[in-house]
């Protein structure tokens, strides 16, 4: 059995008219491979064929061509589904309900026991931050509450493998941190999540590896890091160095025929400094 959580060979999706003559290639020869246990990064602008690809792994769509495995299964294998955790861009929730009866509703399409069911839903209520408000219709929710509830009912069954549309749409700086550490959370759990965001910060912070969609086509997949890293720049980070010290240093360098392009002190980011006076001013 693949070893893999996600893998694809060839896949490949054309819509085709009412004529039945070619009318959009929305992916094509997709091959990637996603090993358990990694937070993966799907990206790519507005009809880059994310949203695709992950209705072909969810077998919500046929492909044209090609084959993909989720977990070792074929992805139109229904074995494969009760391991699988979705939260769709738009998640399409029963408004009249409340936060413990929808997560009790897709807990019985489940299977999972009463007992059972009833300590999940108040773990995932409490883990996602809606504990005050799991008593209030969802029809009260704002948009950012209705993406907690979201993400509590997409691993309502403990999957084996997360996807995520966009889970951090909507939300304020504090809470698309807690859903990060959610997110964080999967990974330290053994669960596979594959990721599909607009927001590279998001991504950058939390990925291990990402592939970069357009047109249909696999532009580039590789760790964060080493996609991110300059290999013809070298940064120093030090600290508690005289002014006199830091001109021996760029002498030193230019000496040995380096460049200085800038000598500044590491700037922290916009989230970090918003989280930081925010916490401090409670």
């Amino acid at each position: 059995m693949d070893n893999s959580a996600v893998r694809t060979e060839g896949l490949t999706k054309v819509y085709k008219d009412f004529w039945r003559r070619k009318s959009v290639s929305a992916l094509t020869n997709l091959n990637i491979t996603i090993e358990r246990g990694e937070i993966f990064g799907l990206l790519g602008p507005n009809g880059s064929g994310k949203t695709t690809t992950v209705k072909l792994l969810l077998g919500l769509l046929f492909p044209t061509s090609g084959k993909s495995w989720l977990l070792g299964y074929s992805s139109v294998d229904l074995k494969v589904k009760s391991k699988i955790g979705f939260l769709p861009e738009e998640s399409y929730l029963y408004k009249f309900l409340n936060a413990e009866e929808i997560l009790d509703f897709y807990g019985k399409l489940f299977d999972i026991p009463k007992t059972e069911r009833r300590l999940r839903i108040d773990k995932l209520i409490h883990d996602v931050g809606l504990n005050p408000y799991r008593k209030r219709p969802l029809s009260q929710y704002s948009k950012g509450m209705l993406r907690r509830i979201g993400l509590a009912q997409a691993i309502i069954n403990d999957p084996e493998l997360v996807i995520l549309d966009e889970p951090t749409s909507g939300l304020d700086p504090i809470a698309s941190r807690e859903i990060k550490d959610l997110i964080l959370d999967f990974k330290k759990q053994g669960k596979t999540v594959i990721l599909c965001s607009h927001l590279l910060a998001d991504v950058q912070n939390i990925c291990d590896r990402i592939a970069i969609l357009n047109k249909g086509v696999l532009q580039v997949m590789g760790n964060v890091r080493e996609l991110l890293s300059q290999k013809d720049v070298i940064e120093f980070v030090v600290k508690n160095l005289s002014d006199n010290d830091i001109q021996a240093v760029e002498t030193f360098i230019k000496s040995r025929s380096g460049d200085v392009l800038s000598i500044n002190h590491p700037v922290s980011t916009l989230e970090e400094l918003f989280l930081t006076i925010i916490q401090q001013s409670k």
